[in-house]
């Protein structure tokens, strides 16, 4: 097959074009501008364009099928010319249940732990050399692209995205994989430049439940309220199985996870991660590993890549990088940071990089989420909020949506890194967290802080 990308740069349509391209099809691809590691990963399969911009001239009738990422736009040039000839174009997640319609789906939703539960169970399975397909939205290690596709797999295990399929196709991306196994760890209100209304958001995952093919099962935790209305009031004619958070115990900075074996140190810390880890658990079990299995792959697990990444470490001072920026993932981050180093300083740095994260009437979705830290930082860029075209926000704001009075607010890169380079770390754990960069951090240059 002949397969053209539009806007194949993107790190899940990259991975997608790598993927179709070790499968033996045949790719093209275009896009305005290509970031690294996509840029590389392309130029080392010979699939990285050798121009960037959009030509129609690309699009011919030979082509059997394109893919439309959702960086470009909907009056794009390629995707007119493809209208024109009238070639069959697909949304990502339309193409990737094409890819997967006669397999056993796992679809794993949720507001959080999504990333983290689907790299769970690929770890796991990988362990123990059982081969699937899958879609995951973080490099693993172990694993060389993001999405795998084959003809003689049986399974595929998909990260369940609710944002939109395309810019011509609003459906989120988990209302298309039509699951036979789906799990839905936690709702809470995000994308709410899609969403722009909480009680729309929920029924997006209402519309998921109802898309589980009948017969099929929902996994669900049980500890978030939401869910638990979701998949209680759904008709669907499917099984229903609640996981909670195991029992776990932390000593010496080291977590411990309850088994029937007894004790077992874990690499993943947070009440979070446990809760993550259970619902992986069901899953694999659904997918033919036994709990012992499970258990003995599971210590050897490390975390999803840009969650809890461990920066640096000594003897008492720890620093962890995390992608958290949504209002539920940060609580739970620097929760878990907090239980994991009772005894020592909390410093938290927190990045308003995304849309909603800095919309006025949003902002106060963050109450209280730093709490746990002995000091909290919050880091945003007034040219962002420019550029997403949104009201101006001001320190005095940011620091009543904490609802913290000691909130130190930051919209100087320069002055933050000045704050950040000159902390004293002793006895401390420093977590910065953040989808962005601070507006130019230096990541390397904080691991020598320690």
């Amino acid at each position: 097959m002949k397969i053209h990308f539009i806007a194949i740069g993107g790190s899940a349509m990259h991975n997608l074009a790598l993927a179709l391209n070790q499968k033996g099809y045949q790719i093209t691809g275009s896009d305005d501008i290509i970031y690294e590691p996509s840029k590389s990963r392309l130029e080392k399969v010979g699939l990285c364009p050798p121009d960037f911009g959009w030509f129609p001239d690309k699009i011919t009738t030979d082509i059997d099928a394109v893919i439309l990422g959702m960086h470009a736009k909907p009056d794009n040039p390629e995707l007119a010319k493809a209208k024109e000839l009238g070639l069959k174009i697909y949304s990502y997640p339309e193409f990737i249940f094409e890819q997967s319609k006669y397999k056993t789906r796992v679809v794993i939703g949720g507001s959080h732990g999504k990333t983290t539960i689907t790299s769970m169970i690929l770890h796991v399975l990988h362990y123990h050399d059982r081969e699937v397909d899958y879609m995951v939205g973080a490099q693993l290690e172990g694993f060389d692209t993001m999405v795998k596709l084959t003809e003689e797999n049986d399974f595929i295990v998909l990260e369940g995205d609710e944002y939109l399929s395309s810019p011509i196709d609003r459906r989120p991306k988990f209302h298309l994989y039509q699951p036979n196994i789906a799990l839905l760890s936690g709702i809470a209100w995000d994308h709410i430049n899609v969403f722009p209304t909480f009680e729309n958001y929920v029924e997006q995952f209402k519309i998921f439940v109802d898309s589980i093919v009948e017969g099929g099962s929902i996994t669900y935790n049980e500890e978030d309220a939401e869910v638990v209305n979701v998949v209680e009031a759904s008709e669907n004619q499917i099984r229903k199985i609640p996981y909670n958070t195991p029992e776990f115990t932390v000593a010496d900075g080291v977590t411990y996870l309850e088994t029937p074996e007894g004790e077992m140190p874990i690499e993943v810390f947070g009440r979070h991660n446990l809760n993550n880890l259970a619902g992986a658990k069901w899953i694999c079990q659904h997918m033919g590993v036994d709990e012992d299995d499970f258990f003995e792959a599971i210590s050897s697990f490390k975390g999803a890549s840009k969650r809890l990444d461990k920066l640096a470490e000594n003897g008492n001072s720890v620093i962890y990088k995390d992608f958290a920026h949504a209002p539920s993932k940060v609580g739970a981050t620097l929760t878990a940071v907090r239980e994991q180093y009772p005894t020592r300083k909390v410093i938290a740095c927190l990045e308003l990089h995304t849309y909603s994260s800095l919309n006025a009437t949003f902002l106060k979705e963050y109450r209280n989420t730093l709490d746990n830290a002995d000091v909290a930082v919050v880091f945003f860029s007034p040219e962002a909020v420019k550029i997403k075209q949104l009201e101006e926000v001001s320190a005095a704001q940011i620091e009543e949506a904490f609802n913290r009075k000691d909130l130190i607010v930051f919209t100087n890169p320069e002055e933050f890194q000045t704050y950040l380079f000159n902390l004293n770390l002793n006895n401390t754990a420093l977590l910065l967290m953040s989808s962005g960069n601070y507006g130019g951090l230096n990541f390397e240059k904080v691991k020598e802080l320690i």
